[in-house]
């Protein structure tokens, strides 16, 4: 058995923070960060626009307060208040302490950090590295967490949370490289893992977003928060889905339609591009509804609008977006100097995850805490984005819980020994769940199903949603689940089975998408990303309150905890 005083499973912005942050305040701590594919690798890594922060080097106007504010009015007023309090005040504090670790922000040209607009902020306050921002803060932290010695086991796959009377002991976790099983034990666990863009067919989300810690929670009988808020972001590149930054909008560039109109004057006059992620993804797809969409031949009734950045000139776009027009080159042949960019909404955030406090200590119910479990990033749920995200709080909220969560984890190890868990019965559970993959003679291929689950989730629980389609959406995905256990698997090796890894996930994805369709289900109201046609109105008076779902083989049960309203009172959502 494996034993550390802390393992951290996930190896982005906030798994490494937390790894900094507990390796700063306690050096002799043993710490292991555990991650399914190399942390230089892991999604934060695509991470293009910025991070927020009240630095007020361009808007002396701006603060912390106003940075509050429209947090909470960007979530629609689901985001607990509390956590975004802490998130607007402590991020001046953690961007300058980046900076002093190496991160190359783009500059001001008299030296101090460049800060530019974003979608639903009222000032211009986003920190950035041309649009590659989440690339340069990762590598200095995993730099950092390497100079500290943290022991890396990368190319891991965490198959089980271990959890036994209300305490998390450990994890099992299967080597990728030759099929060796191994059980670790530890004073703290802590869950880094990212979000789930895979449960859909055209997502942002590298194809590691899984939605692994998720469903291994889930699957240890823990609730997880608000999972029916799916973030749609407006510009995927189409027909890949990558990110098209909304630093291209923030730059400067135009969203039209096929008749050549900006469109966004009809849904956010006051904001035009720059209207919350929710807001512009509804626009779009409305255009799109109503026949003003573009073929790829530019005529008019297609899938798509145009991102048109022909105005900004080569050296802007050049020197402040220069990826965006990398990818746009190399994924759909457009040169955006030249030529207008095809973009549709893309699946891109988890608003929902794993129940946390601002400790990062995970919830068991609204008023009951897990011991010796944390989780902190997109993977959790501390609700500063509520039902909504505004674009640069993610790397924010990483950054600033991160670090709160590796500090508590600091605190709590002290003075505790190591938990006993009986590594046998683990190590024989896990080792059958593999064989049995191996074994099963099976019917359907992995692909199949998970792009048949894909498909339905797309098609089911949308950018817009009704009763009649959800309920569709959750028979098939039920049968789907039937269909899993026939699967069968072509590689019956243990040495670097891909296919392995692809069955577990699938498993992973398949739980998530059912609490997903669920929630929203249950949900009678329109609120931030959770649209629905069938009751357009937002409902304070019945779900101004969190979700917690709860999974089992049986379903999904449902519980409502209040929201924290302790700064602002809620209205109506205009901008």
């Amino acid at each position: 058995m494996i034993e550390h005083d802390v393992v951290i499973v996930g190896g982005g912005l906030a798994g490494c923070r937390a790894a900094l942050e507990i390796a700063r305040i306690s050096p002799q701590l043993n710490l292991a960060l555990v991650a399914k594919t190399h942390p230089i690798r892991s999604h934060s890594v695509a991470a293009q626009g910025g991070i927020a922060a009240t630095l007020k080097n361009v808007d002396d106007q701006d603060s912390w307060q106003a940075h509050a504010f429209d947090t909470v009015k960007g979530s629609d007023y689901l985001a607990d208040q509390d956590a975004v309090a802490i998130l607007a005040q402590e991020a001046p504090e953690v961007v300058i302490d980046l900076e002093h670790l190496g991160v190359l922000f783009s500059r001001l040209p008299d030296g101090r950090i460049a800060q530019r607009a974003f979608g639903g902020h009222s000032h211009n306050r986003t920190c950035y590295a041309a649009d590659k921002t989440g690339h340069a803060i990762l590598h200095e932290l995993v730099t950092s967490i390497q100079r500290y010695g943290v022991k890396l086991y990368d190319e891991w796959y965490v198959m089980r949370l271990i959890v036994e009377d209300n305490q998390a002991k450990g994890l099992v976790m299967y080597h990728l490289l030759d099929g060796q099983i191994e059980v670790v034990r530890a004073k703290a666990v802590m869950f880094a893992t990212g979000g789930y863009g895979r449960v859909y067919n055209t997502t942002s989300n590298d194809y590691a977003s899984t939605g692994d810690g998720l469903a291994m929670a889930a699957m240890a009988g823990l609730p997880l928060e608000d999972m029916e808020f799916v973030q749609f972001h407006p510009t995927g590149l189409y027909p890949a889905g990558v990110l098209i930054s909304e630093a291209v909008r923030g730059e400067g560039a135009y969203l039209i339609n096929s008749e050549g109109d900006r469109f966004m004057a009809h849904y956010a006059p006051g904001k035009m591009e720059l209207a919350p992620r929710d807001i512009t993804s509804r626009a779009i797809t409305r255009e799109i509804r109503a026949g003003r969409g573009i073929h790829l031949d530019g005529s008019a009734g297609g899938p798509f609008v145009y991102l048109d950045l022909r105005h900004m000139g080569r050296d802007r776009i050049m020197s402040r977006v220069p990826f965006c027009w990398e990818e746009a080159h190399r994924l759909a042949g457009v040169d955006a100097i030249q030529q207008p960019i095809p973009v549709r909404p893309t699946v891109h955030y988890s608003m929902g995850g794993i129940p946390v406090n601002t400790d990062g200590q995970v919830r068991r119910s609204a008023d009951q805490l897990v011991d010796g479990f944390f989780s902190a990033g997109e993977t959790a749920c501390v609700s500063v984005h509520g039902a909504n995200r505004l674009g640069s709080n993610s790397l924010l909220e990483c950054v600033v819980y991160g670090r709160r969560t590796g500090a508590a984890i600091a605190q709590f190890v002290q003075n505790r020994k190591l938990p006993d868990l009986d590594q046998q019965r683990y190590l024989a559970e896990a080792q059958n769940q593999i064989q049995s993959l191996l074994d099963q003679p099976g019917e359907y291929r992995i692909a199949q199903i998970r792009q048949e689950f894909q498909d339905c989730m797309t098609q089911y629980c949308g950018v817009f949603r009704t009763q009649e389609l959800m309920q569709q959406g959750l028979t098939e995905l039920q049968a789907l689940g039937q269909k899993y256990r026939r699967v069968y698997l072509d590689d019956k090796d243990k040495l670097w089975n891909t296919e392995i890894i692809e069955a577990l996930e699938l498993q992973s994805l398949i739980a998530v998408g059912e609490i997903i369709i669920t929630g929203a289900l249950h949900r009678q109201e329109s609120r931030g990303a959770h649209s629905r046609e069938d009751y357009p109105q937002r409902d304070d008076a019945h779900f101004l309150q969190h979700t917690l779902a709860y999974y089992s083989a049986a379903g999904v049960d449902l519980q409502y905890f209040p929201v924290n309203l302790s700064m602002f009172e809620p209205q109506e959502r205009k901008y």
